[in-house]
């Protein structure tokens, strides 16, 4: 049998891809950039071919070097599977288990849950991974994590979705505000730019303007916030609305804040679930998990 590459070695290149730069490549596969650029030089010299062009400034990824980091991909995900074949057999809820959890839902959810989890299963080394969807998704179906935990509805392919509860929204104001009158208020008679939103990539942003109605994009100010933290600092200074999660409403997010919180309608919320790639053969603890946050879980 011919010399194969290791798992090492497709790791860092498909790092190398993602990224294009060996510097950050290599920081996001927690090694040194030398032992990280040895590692891919012998992965070319192994299978003989250029998967990179190098040059003082930019890092170019050749055409068939593309298509080997796709199949990289492939096969990595592929032994992830088979680990958790082997792990099938294990105790439930033990072991290693990494997770993808969003920022929107990370600082009001595992508070909460993760000393109750860990008194109910004290082997379970659970790996936390907060970044936005599209991202954790990605790492999840390049298999670095097990499942995540996001906001839906979110247009994902080749996974199993476990809704677990919903997330009411809450409209957000200053107490003095400006903008609306909390005895009577209605999208359609907000002003112009005055409702505030996270920055694109947040799909808290896009289920806000789905699950609360707004269409008119007028509404909906330039200026954006890049955390929740920020967009309650700019809600507090009267500088616009916004529609806030119920989780992060009964947090301690607007303490000592003047911001006052409206219950809008019923429909208006987005739902919190696990996510996990359609292939694994750990569909049965994951779903194990997913009640025990159901059961868990409690807004106030």
């Amino acid at each position: 049998m011919s010399h194969l590459p290791t798992t090492k070695q497709l790791r860092y290149f498909v790092a190398l891809e993602q990224y294009e730069h060996f510097g950050k490549a290599a920081e996001a596969c927690f090694v040194s950039q030398p032992a990280f650029s040895v590692a891919i030089k012998e992965l070319e010299n192994m299978l003989n071919i250029q998967l990179v062009d190098r040059t003082n400034k930019n890092v170019t990824i050749t055409s068939l070097g593309r298509d080997i980091a796709r199949q990289a991909r492939v096969v990595l995900r592929d032994l992830e599977d088979l680990v958790d074949l082997a792990k099938g057999n294990q105790a439930p809820l033990t072991g290693q288990l990494k997770m993808g959890v969003i920022p929107t839902i990370a600082p009001f959810l595992l508070p909460k849950l993760l000393p109750a989890l860990r008194r109910a299963y004290p082997d379970l080394k659970l790996y936390l991974k907060e970044d936005l969807t599209e991202r954790v998704y990605e790492r999840l179906m390049e298999g670095e994590l097990d499942l995540v935990l996001i906001a839906l509805p979110y247009e994902l392919r080749n996974v199993t979705e476990m809704p677990l509860f919903d997330d009411h929204f809450f409209l957000a104001h200053h107490k003095k505000s400006r903008f609306v009158s909390s005895s009577h208020y209605n999208v359609s008679e907000l002003p112009t730019d005055s409702v505030l939103l996270l920055e694109d990539g947040h799909c808290l942003r896009d289920h806000a303007l789905s699950a609360c109605n707004i269409k008119n994009a007028d509404k909906v100010s330039d200026i954006t916030a890049t955390s929740l933290l920020t967009l309650v600092q700019m809600v507090d200074a009267d500088l616009g609305i916004t529609y806030l999660p119920e989780m992060a409403v009964h947090s301690a997010l607007l303490k000592n804040t003047h911001i006052q919180t409206e219950p809008l309608d019923p429909g208006s919320y987005r739902q919190v679930g696990l996510v996990w790639r359609k292939a694994s053969t750990r569909h049965k603890e994951f779903t194990m998990l997913g009640d025990f946050i159901r059961q868990h879980y409690r807004p106030d």
